[in-house]
């Protein structure tokens, strides 16, 4: 099961850290049955998985946030909540780069993201390693016991159908990207104060020396870091919302490491109401 390979890694020691697996409230799947083995025969097309955004926040100037980012990671690659699909979204803030370090991937704009969320969550200030969970649960980013229980309930959650695909007319420069972002009415609509859709590029693949600072002498290799972040447009009242961004790709962006990844956000609670992914690489 996947759940108790991630388990597995972590208290190998991987992650530095000896998980609680929580009992209650994550469903252990178990192995099909092979036909005429006492199951039914006919073959069910498996439900969608229910999109999950996890953020991360994390600076490479904070020694307790190696750990984070392996763990996002491993959420990432294991997928380990049956039901879920687990889109990460690892945001390099910017308040540690005077401690002797300046993360190359940070920036204020994703410390004020974070800011937005400690007045959310009514915290008493902002900290790495910080993981959010769809807009509704926060904890330190390293606890792998929280961030299951957390994707499990979100997964529960109906979420919005956002759908993000790239124009069929593909302009003949690779480093221009033109998309469609679409969301139809739905009856789970339920953002009585408005919502936001954004857009977030990410690129996996990113390795770093570290020559000072807490990480000083560490060798990373950052996955799904969030090279750019933009709103496209508020949601209509009925939960309606149409653009087509044109990106351009920054020349130091490797194509074949990059997605998009596109999120509705309820303006006043910050939960996240439906998401959506898409590799460019696989959209060449």
């Amino acid at each position: 099961m996947r759940i108790a390979v991630l388990t597995a890694l972590v208290s190998s020691g991987i992650f530095g850290i000896v998980p609680v697996i929580p009992s209650a409230g994550l469903v252990m799947s178990k192995a099909p049955q092979a036909e005429g083995a006492g199951g039914n025969s006919e073959s069910r097309p498996a439900a969608p998985a229910n999109p999950v955004v996890v953020e991360l926040f994390t600076s490479e100037g904070c020694s307790d946030c190696p750990t984070a980012d392996r763990l996002l990671y491993s959420l990432e690659q294991t997928q380990p909540v049956p039901g879920a699909e687990i889109i990460p979204l690892e945001q390099h803030v910017d308040y540690w780069d005077s401690e002797g370090w300046r993360d190359p991937f940070s920036s204020s704009q994703f410390t004020l993201r974070q800011r937005n969320y400690v007045y959310t969550f009514n915290l008493p200030t902002a900290y790495t390693p910080e993981m959010v969970v769809d807009g509704t649960a926060e904890f330190v980013g390293n606890d792998v016991h929280r961030a299951l229980a957390a994707i499990v309930q979100a997964a529960r959650l109906p979420k919005a159908n956002l759908q993000i695909g790239q124009h069929a007319e593909a302009k003949s420069d690779p480093r221009n990207v033109s998309l469609r972002v679409s969301m139809a009415a739905s009856n789970v609509w339920n953002a009585k104060h408005g919502a936001d859709v954004l857009l977030a590029i990410t690129e996996d693949n990113l390795p770093s020396n570290v020559t000072a600072g807490e990480n000083a002498g560490a060798h990373m290799d950052h996955r799904a870091v969030v090279r750019e972040l933009r709103v496209l447009g508020r949601v209509d009242s009925a939960g309606v919302f149409s653009a087509a961004p044109d990106l351009s790709l920054a020349g130091n962006w490797r194509r074949e490491n990059l997605h998009v990844v596109a999120f509705v956000q309820d303006r006043s609670t910050r939960r996240i109401l439906g998401a959506s992914m898409l590799s460019l690489s696989a959209a060449e």
